[in-house]
């Protein structure tokens, strides 16, 4: 795909979600609605290589979409219900989006769904990029969007933001979508970009907005502090050449010191509430890094108890190899390589079964070994990394460690 056909397809992603939102809430329909600006997508890429990309990419994807969703209604009984809805121009509301996430995260859904069907309905995530943030097969994510779409249909689920006595249920959910498309933005799991600009800010933009609409959920405040926490380093992330920095070497100089603060700020709001959640705790552990003056200045075991902490909260296999990090660079006794290689050594078979397909595991292992002076393991656990990324800034990182062994 060359640069003309990558920006196309940036620019048609950009519009798709927002208005396939906007589609639901006039025709009522979270299908027909979906068909209708596929098919406008689709015709959107036949014809813009030619014709050039209109002014208003948002206006003639609607225009189309309009047209189509016209021919639905003149197939309903409710057409004449419906049709004066359609009058161009179409109001769009700002929550659009969060509405058709908690449409697509409705308890009746199972959760593992619920989270996949928005991801790629309302984030334009595909299935691969979604089958890489579960570590599953692209197949399972496809079963699991079908059958969501076809519960929705089939069980008439209202297209609105729920009710306060509704929330809880689904607030999980919602923001476990938020958190899982930021991540796939700060740094993707294939294609050309070693991240996605467009994708974080939606993110943000969605936390934020979530944020206002639950002011006293902790877990809200919390997802909007770490996000933000890591957009403020955005800027010192990447060369110009578009390799990766890591953290170690950023230029702290470059991080957004006002966005930090205010995260911080957040964080203390909701540690007001008293009910301490997964997304606050990971808050912490990057606000740690963030407020560090340099990377010696780090505390490492504060990390590595916030980590503890997660763990008791939301146990999961990548939590425990992020622990497992913090600890390396924990000043001995209780941290060092020879300590982390142990734990990761140590970690539950299904933790190591799910994490062999994860290339941190693999990257972090070789660092591990390669400090211990053991650079042929090191390599290899360094090329089966690179075999497993498909982000072009890490395997550039990984290609050149390979080079230095």
């Amino acid at each position: 795909m060359d640069d003309a056909q990558r920006e196309l397809a940036r620019v048609v992603r950009e519009h798709a979600g927002r208005l396939t939102a906007c589609l639901v809430r006039v025709l009522g329909d979270f299908a027909a609605a979906e068909d209708v600006m596929q098919d406008a997508v689709e015709t959107a890429l036949r014809r813009w290589p030619a014709e050039g990309v209109p002014d208003h990419p948002d206006a003639w994807l609607l225009t189309v979409a309009r047209r189509r969703g016209l021919d639905v209604l003149r197939r309903r009984a409710v057409y004449r219900d419906k049709l004066a809805r359609l009058a161009w121009p179409v109001p769009a509301e700002p929550d659009d989006r969060l509405k058709l996430i908690f449409t697509c995260c409705h308890p009746a859904l199972p959760r593992q769904a619920q989270v996949a069907l928005t991801l790629r309905t309302v984030c334009g995530l595909t299935t691969a990029q979604i089958a890489a943030a579960f570590l599953v097969k692209e197949s399972t994510v496809a079963q699991r969007i079908t059958r969501a779409k076809r519960k929705i249909t089939d069980a008439r689920i209202p297209y609105r933001v729920p009710s306060d006595a509704e929330l809880p249920e689904r607030l999980g959910q919602v923001l476990t979508v938020i958190y899982l498309l930021f991540n796939e933005g700060y740094l993707t799991s294939g294609g050309d970009r070693p991240h996605a600009r467009d994708l974080a800010d939606d993110a943000e933009w969605l936390a934020a907005t979530l944020a206002r609409l639950v002011p006293r959920e902790p877990e809200a405040l919390g997802l909007l502090a770490l996000v933000r926490l890591h957009q403020a380093r955005a800027a010192a992330r990447f060369t110009p050449d578009g390799s990766l920095v890591l953290l170690r070497d950023q230029d702290r100089g470059r991080w957004d010191r006002r966005a930090i603060a205010e995260a911080g700020r957040l964080i203390e709001r909701a540690a007001a509430l008293r009910r301490p959640g997964p997304y606050q705790l990971q808050a912490a552990i990057v606000a740690c890094h963030a407020e560090a003056p340099g990377w010696d200045d780090t505390d490492w075991l504060q990390i590595a108890l916030l980590y503890d902490m997660l763990l008791a909260l939301a146990p999961s296999p990548v939590h425990r190899l992020q622990r497992v990090i913090a600890l390396r660079h924990a000043p001995p006794p209780r941290g060092g390589a020879a300590v982390a290689l142990a734990e990761l050594d140590a970690l539950p078979p299904g933790d190591r079964r799910t994490l062999d397909g994860y290339p941190p595991y693999h990257a972090t292992r070789a660092e591990l070994l390669r400090a211990l002076g053991r650079p042929a393991d090191a390599a290899a656990a360094d090329r089966r990394a690179l075999d497993l990324t498909a982000n072009p800034a890490q395997q550039a990182l990984l290609e050149q460690r390979l080079v230095w062994t």
